[in-house]
């Protein structure tokens, strides 16, 4: 995770000439969206919060802060809920256009802000109640569901090239979206007949290839998206349970903890329940 956001850094410089900011970064196709309008605004909302997120949350799972610097695990802990909700509002915004856009795309983030959201929700709602050990489960389930956005990367660049290798998978693209991409209607036009003296909202078949051109590495790429965000999802609803499953020493340790503090704050129920 701080690898990743460490290396997306850069990104924070949206719309900059930079070969390290997004609009350079991006894959072949998507800025032609994503540069103006309410996708822009979602876009620079989503990047301005998710990478600092990204890079604060690493720190809540360092044993030495949280026994040590408590006071800092708590503000640091706010700050992150803050800015993966606005994260999350900033995805949403944007699913209708990621990487194609696809129901599928939709429909995986959509299920990917709840699971976020009420993982983080009932993590707050479990340390007001003193319930420490749900804590710790619940904000290690809303970290490793917020990772998947790692794992995607993997899975859709490999997606790709085994796609590239078949050969027989196409991407519907527009007119509009091959010339802003080229910066030429000319080109876009010698290279997709259909698109001569054709409105830009003007629909294309696009071939998916990972070495082809530049819509063709797109098409390659947006293609595999929405199935390779619903099997990370999967992999990592997976992988925080097992991961709990095999951390139970930890568990218990903290349910005592628990049942202290209950005792000392008076929450007898609680306590007793424990």
């Amino acid at each position: 995770m701080l690898g990743f956001t460490l290396a997306r850094l850069s990104y924070l410089n949206v719309s900059g000439s930079a070969s390290s900011s997004f609009k350079e970064g991006a894959s072949p196709g998507e800025w032609y969206h994503y540069h103006t309008g309410h996708y822009r605004i979602g876009l620079t909302l989503h990047l301005a919060t998710c990478l600092p997120a990204g890079f604060l949350m690493v720190w809540q799972f360092v044993p030495l802060i949280r026994h040590k610097a408590l006071l800092f695990h708590r503000i640091n802990g706010y700050i992150i809920i803050i800015l993966v909700l606005f994260s999350n509002t900033g995805a949403l915004m944007i699913a209708r256009r990621a990487f194609g856009g696809g129901l599928d795309t939709q429909s995986a983030v959509g299920v990917l802000v709840i699971l976020t959201t009420g993982s983080i929700a009932m993590a707050y709602y479990n340390i007001k109640r003193l319930q420490i050990e749900q804590h710790r489960a619940w904000m290690l389930r809303a970290m490793f569901y917020l990772g998947t956005i790692i794992t995607v990367r993997l899975i859709m660049a490999l997606s790709a090239l085994v796609i590239t290798q078949i050969g027989d998978y196409y991407q519907v693209q527009t007119c509009g979206q091959v010339a802003y991409d080229y910066d030429s209607s000319s080109k876009a036009a010698k290279l997709y007949p259909e698109c001569l003296n054709a409105p830009e909202d003007t629909p294309i078949v696009v071939s998916a290839n990972f070495s082809g051109q530049r819509e063709q590495v797109g098409a390659a790429l947006g293609v595999g998206f929405g199935m390779a965000i619903w099997l990370a999802l999967f992999m990592h609803l997976v992988g925080v349970e097992i991961y709990l499953g095999l951390t139970p020493a930890e568990g218990e340790r903290l349910r005592r903890v628990s049942y202290e503090k209950q005792l000392e704050a008076g929450l007898r129920t609680l306590a007793v329940r424990v």
